[in-house]
C-alpha cells in the first residue's frame, strides 16, 4: 500500500509548500484540500491548477485524494451540508461538489471524498435526511459520470452516515457505482466499530482510506499515530493481507501548529512498524 498525508493540517502554509513538506517527509501521495486556503474549486483558476501540477511533478509525489468534505470557505467543516432545510443553502454544497468534480477531473483524479449528508437538522426526521441526501447525490451523479470521477462518501460521527451498515444502506438506495466509500478508520472506531473487521464488508466499495489514531474514550479527536488506543497495526494488516495497493492517507488536521513535525512523526511510526 501507499501512504499519503492530508494538506488540511497545513492550512497555515501555501499549498506548494505543503506538498513539498509532505514529499520530504517520505510520503507517496498528498491529499489535496479542496477548500480555502488551498485549492477551492469554485474559485480555482487554470493557473492555480497548473501550479499544483507543477508542485506535484517537482516533488515527485502523487495525489492520494481530493478532499471535498471540509468547506470552511462558506461556513465551517459541515455547513452548508447536503441536508440543509433551506434549499438555497443546500444548493451551495451541491454547486461546490459540482465544481470539485470538475477540478478533480482537470487534475486527473479518480475520486473525491465528500460529506456523509451532514448533521441531521433539528425537527427533521432521519428518513427526511436520507431522502434529501439521496436527492442531492443524484443531482451531482450526472456530472460525476460526465467527468469520470467517483464520489466517496466518508462516514463520520454525529453526521447522517456514521456506521458501515448505514453506508451500505445508502449504497442500496442510490444504486450507482459512482458512489463509493472513503473509509476513515478513526471515524468507525469512534462510533464503536472495529476498523479491521470492517475492511472485508466494505472492501468492494472502498477506493481510499483515511488513518489517524483515536483516544481510548473514542472521542472524535484525530490523534497522532501511536498516541491513541486504536489498533492501527490490525487495520493495516487487513489491508496488507488483501493485497491493497492504493492509498492510505494520514489525516491529522488538528495539528496545524506543527504540521511538518506531525507528518514526519507519523511516517516514523509507519516505518518503525514496517508499513512504510
Amino acid at each position: 500500500m501507499r501512504f499519503g498525508f492530508s494538506t488540511n493540517a497545513f492550512r497555515e502554509y501555501p499549498l506548494a509548500d505543503a506538498i513539498e513538506a509532505i514529499a520530504d517527509a517520505g510520503y507517496d501521495g498528498v491529499e489535496l484540500l479542496f477548500d480555502e486556503p488551498h485549492l477551492y474549486p469554485p474559485a480555482a483558476t487554470d493557473a492555480e491548477r497548473a501550479g499544483v501540477e507543477d508542485a506535484l511533478e517537482r516533488n515527485e509525489i502523487g495525489v492520494s485524494n481530493g478532499n471535498a468534505f471540509m468547506l470552511t470557505a462558506i461556513e465551517d467543516f459541515h455547513h452548508p451540508s447536503y441536508i440543509e432545510p433551506d434549499e438555497s443553502y443546500r444548493r451551495e454544497r451541491i454547486d461546490y461538489t459540482l465544481a470539485a468534480l470538475e477540478t478533480a477531473a482537470a487534475l486527473d483524479l479518480p475520486y473525491i471524498s465528500i460529506e456523509p449528508g451532514g448533521p441531521i437538522p433539528e425537527r427533521k426526521s432521519r428518513e427526511w435526511a436520507i431522502e434529501t441526501f439521496v436527492d442531492a447525490l443524484e443531482t451531482v451523479l450526472a456530472k460525476a459520470e460526465q467527468v469520470d470521477v467517483d464520489l466517496l462518501v466518508e462516514p463520520e460521527p454525529d453526521l447522517l452516515i456514521e456506521t458501515a451498515d448505514e453506508f451500505l444502506e445508502l449504497v442500496e438506495r442510490v444504486d450507482s457505482e459512482r458512489v463509493r466509500c472513503n473509509f476513515d478508520a478513526g471515524h468507525f472506531y469512534c462510533v464503536g466499530e472495529n476498523p479491521a473487521e470492517l475492511v472485508e464488508p466494505l472492501w468492494e466499495y472502498t477506493s481510499h482510506y483515511h488513518l489517524e489514531d483515536i483516544p481510548a474514550d473514542r472521542t472524535h479527536e484525530h490523534t497522532q499515530l501511536g498516541d491513541g488506543a486504536m489498533d492501527v497495526d490490525a487495520f493495516l494488516g487487513e489491508l496488507e493481507t488483501r493485497g491493497y495497493d492504493g492509498f492510505v492517507t494520514v489525516e491529522l488536521y488538528p495539528y496545524e501548529e506543527t504540521p511538518i513535525e506531525t507528518a514526519r512523526e507519523a511516517m516514523a511510526f509507519l516505518e518503525e512498524r514496517g508499513w512504510a
